[in-house]
């Protein structure tokens, strides 16, 4: 550890161990110690007591060769009333510190776990100024040969520069950028100067962009580089879009649908808010292999290139998905860059609202979707797949300390939650629940709040105990086990029955045993007769849980049911178990279900059921054929498309699926020649290739992609291609090398040949060369790129080869903390999902359960992350073998 030395006004070296000060008490009166690495809550607290006023002015020198340091000034005011010690956060080596002036005195200063403590005595009460000359981490600022990106949430800031990394500490950033004199550049602020200056090197650019409002530390940005610009005006606003997309007519075809999208959701949002877009100038850029769908910047959103420059072949799920990371980004803007969380522990309030915000904002430039469809699928089986597994978390988790921010992200807080938001909205109304939410932002504007701050506005507003809803929906992890009971009465039989009615009680149970009751409604459907298969009848009133049990009691005709789906309109949410009539009514006769919203819930609900083991995979794969072939709403294809693909790689084994492929395939192909719509075409076309076993499949694939036009009525782009060229490799064709020779000269563009070029060794025949691609991972610099890294990894575990994958799941485990160290916040997931996306067999799961017994030092969030990312691997080793228990 590197202790920290000052040199005093007579010139004499001080030791300051005496004096650091990480963590302080609520009086700041703590002994002093040595800061704990990361940016840990007891500091964070103690700061946002004491530094006030924060501005920080940066400039950094981005030389042409990324070979090369990239060299940074930080000038950093504030206001001080602390009697300790300051840590200022920098993950820096001490080479990495050239320089430290506070107030006017030189400090030799050198990182004592990843802080620079600025002694109490070089501290003023009152306005203090700071300066640091320093060589800027590369972690965060992901360079490439043209071009470089900061991306500094959750805590990644300090991996650049010296700052006050926490939510809390909002801050006014400029910024001075040195470029080469070919790059552009861009930042949250707007651009004041822009001029070239010829120097010994070479030709360069100097940038200097505005003070920006207060913003917290994550979401300070700039990129650099060889950067085309777009610009367009929309309601007297001008936008820029920045990309390097080399396909002219992609980003003809495109231009304008992204730069409207982004007008109708800041118009949208603006009347919802009754707030102003609060940040000036928006611009956004297009980032080739960004490590997320998009990242809110105020004043300059970074997206997945690909996100935003979408082929001709795209599906309905893909134009769906552009304008829903367009209108998530914008959203954020009011939610969590205008108001954002004091700590981590609430990042998903930004999340929620800008994904139900996303929701609201879609809906009209998609008129002609089913959107109650759309929402429950979008956010349903992603929540599901977590809140089934032993790893569930709850919505909002504890934090202490910022290095670990990153294991909170994922399908809880992006999918769950604005479930449960809407259950919020629909318990206290649109109107009292909007009006809350202007209060809220209106009284937290460019500052900070927590989840118990808009809880109290809108128990002001309600009779309801919000609090109490809270702590089922928000703060326990897991959901309702819901089942059904189905008692019918013929003359003078039942109880509390009509005669000749029925009696269906709904009885819901925690499952982990805590005795949490979930209010949610619930509104059933029950099923036709086969007599009058065109009628299904749902509740007209929601029912309510009395306790843990809801009833409906049914009269007369209405008491002649098949079926009974305790969920009809998919507002509710938990584990639906089905009595066994309604399990086989709904699997012989699941495309008769009416509307599409009650019959995405009943093939859902069949999924369950089939996880639970009360279906076998076989038998769900008969059930599910003869609905793939005659469901028509695009969107709910889709999911079962998705589903069919994982139960045929996962729950059956190579030779069952091998007996099956060619029903499967002709049953894809035929659908895609008589699909209308080219999206939908698209979704049938992945299928296929995604599921192609048989000679004659993969003959025909190769067909295509040898002719590169396409089929009929849908032309295939370049990503297509590639994409049937590595599939095709994968299956070990004939020439597979050749076809990938031939791929790569198709690809113009440089950025996508450097990643198909990246990958192509995960694609090899040869397992020592896969092998020897999965060791070169173990180095943090291949994993750079972490997009690249995940799609290789994918393919060494595709089903086909995930025998031959098999030795690489421990060492993958093996890493698993050190990807969380070094990678952003979603690789660890993205890392297990991609290591264990292939497997099913009771080895793998074995593998899993060894790790986790032998490595019980495993940060538990991580253990969680894993738990998540194998559990199909658990649920499919036991459908593959009934005498295998569900939870070992």
């Amino acid at each position: 550890m590197h202790h920290t030395r000052a040199v005093g006004t007579a010139g004499v070296p001080v030791r300051l161990a005496a004096v650091l000060v990480a963590t302080v008490s609520c009086a700041d009166a703590a002994p002093p110690r040595d800061p704990d690495p990361g940016v840990p809550l007891e500091v964070a607290e103690s700061r946002a007591r004491n530094v006030t006023d924060l501005r920080y002015e940066l400039g950094f020198t981005i030389p042409a060769d990324r070979s090369e340091p990239i060299l940074g000034e930080a000038l950093i005011r504030f206001e001080w009333s602390g009697r300790t010690a300051l840590p200022l956060d920098f993950a820096a080596a001490p080479e990495q510190v050239r320089a430290v002036d506070a107030n006017g005195e030189l400090l030799d200063l050198t990182p004592v776990n990843e802080h620079l403590v600025i002694p109490r005595g070089s501290l003023r009460q009152g306005a203090n100024a700071i300066r640091v000359s320093f060589v800027a981490g590369d972690g965060s600022l992901n360079r490439n040969d043209e071009f470089l990106y900061a991306l500094f949430v959750p805590d990644r800031a300090r991996w650049a520069f010296p700052v006050f990394d926490q939510p809390d500490l909002k801050a006014r950033f400029s910024l001075r950028l040195d470029i080469p004199g070919d790059w552009v550049a861009v930042s949250n602020g707007a651009e004041l100067e822009r001029r070239g200056v010829t120097r010994p090197e070479g030709e360069r650019r100097l940038y200097r962009f505005a003070e920006t409002e207060p913003i917290s530390t994550y979401l300070f940005a700039f990129a650099a580089g060889r950067f085309e610009i777009e610009e367009s005006e929309r309601d007297g606003r001008t936008m820029r879009l920045f990309h390097r997309e080399t396909d002219r007519g992609k980003v003809t075809r495109n231009r304008e649908a992204i730069f409207d999208l982004h007008a109708k959701a800041l118009a949208w949002l603006e009347a919802y808010t009754a707030i102003p877009y609060p940040f000036g100038k928006f611009d956004f850029v297009a980032v080739p292999s960004f490590q997320y769908g998009g990242m809110e910047h105020p004043g300059a959103i970074w997206y997945r290139a690909s996100s935003l420059f979408l082929d001709e072949s795209a599906t309905q799920s893909q134009l769906l998905g552009r304008a829903g990371v367009i209108a998530h980004e914008t959203a954020h803007m009011w939610f969590g860059d205008l108001v954002t969380m004091r700590w981590f522990d609430d990042v998903w309030m930004k999340e929620v609202f800008a994904n139900f915000m996303s929701a609201k904002i879609v809906n009209p430039s998609f008129p002609e979707l089913d959107h109650e469809l759309r929402f429950l699928l979008s956010h349903y089986p992603a929540a599901y797949a977590i809140d089934r597994t032993e790893g569930a978390n709850p919505i909002r988790q504890p934090l202490e300390n910022l290095n670990e921010a990153g294991t909170l992200y994922g399908a809880i807080i992006y999918q769950k939650a604005p479930i449960v938001m809407r259950q919020l909205e629909l318990m206290v109304g649109e109107d009292t629940f909007r009006d809350g939410l202007r209060e809220y932002l209106d009284a937290h504007r460019f500052g900070n709040a927590t989840w118990p701050d808009l809880i109290d506005v809108l128990d002001r507003r309600s009779p309801l105990d919000l609090r109490a809803w809270s702590r089922a929906w928000v703060e326990e992890p897991g959901r309702p086990t819901i089942t059904t009971e189905l008692v019918r009465s013929g003359p003078g039989e039942g109880e509390a029955v009509p005669r000749g009615g029925a009696r269906v009680t709904f009885r819901q149970e925690d499952p982990r045993g805590r005795g949490l009751r979930w209010d949610q409604p619930l509104r059933p459907w029950y099923g036709p007769s086969p007599l009058d298969i065109a009628v299904g009848d749902a509740a007209s009133t929601a029912l309510r849980f009395e306790g843990d049990v809801a009833t409906d009691v049914r009269d007369g005709p209405l008491s002649s049911f098949d079926a009974v789906l305790a969920n009809s309109d998919g507002v509710g949410y938990g584990l639906f178990r089905l009595d066994e009539t309604s399990r086989e009514w709904l699997l012989e006769h699941l495309p008769d279900v009416e509307p599409p919203v009650t019959r995405a819930v009943a093939w859902l609900t069949l999924w369950d059921e089939l996880l639970e083991r009360a279906i076998s995979p076989q038998r769900w794969i008969e059930a599910a054929l003869p609905a793939i072939e005659a469901e028509t709403d695009e969107l709910l294809v889709t999911r079962m498309l998705a589903d069919l693909r994982t139960a045929y790689w996962r729950f059956l084994t190579l030779e069952q699926s091998a007996e099956r492929a060619e029903r499967i395939e002709t049953l894809l192909w035929t659908r895609l020649e008589a699909a209308e719509r080219a999206s939908l075409k698209a979704s049938f076309l992945g299928a296929y290739r995604a599921v192609a076993r048989s000679e004659a499949a993969i003959a025909r694939l190769e067909s295509i992609w040898r002719r590169g036009g396409g089929v009929p009525g849908l032309p295939l782009s370049e990503r297509d291609l590639t994409v049937l060229a590595q599939s095709l490799a994968v299956r070990d064709v004939e020439g597979a090398d050749e076809i990938l020779d031939a791929q790569a000269d198709r690809i113009a563009n440089p950025d996508r040949r450097a990643r198909f070029d990246f990958v192509r060794p995960a694609l090899s025949s040869d397992v020592a060369t896969r092998d020897a691609f999965f060791a070169s991972l173990a180095d943090p610099a291949n994993r750079e790129r972490e997009p690249w890294a995940l799609e290789g990894v994918g393919f060494l575990n595709h089903p086909l080869r995930a025998e031959t994958a098999l030795p690489h799941l421990r060492p993958a485990l093996d890493l698993l903390e050190e990807i969380q160290r070094t990678g952003d916040i979603f690789f660890p997931k993205r890392w297990l999902d991609a290591t264990l996306g292939g497997h099913g067999t009771g080895e793998a799961a074995e593998i899993v359960r060894r790790f986790l017994i032998d490595r019980p030092d495993t940060p538990l969030r991580l253990q969680a992350k894993l738990l998540q990312s194998a559990d199909l691997v658990f649920r499919a080793a036991a459908l593959r073998d009934p005498d295998l228990p569900l939870d070992r």
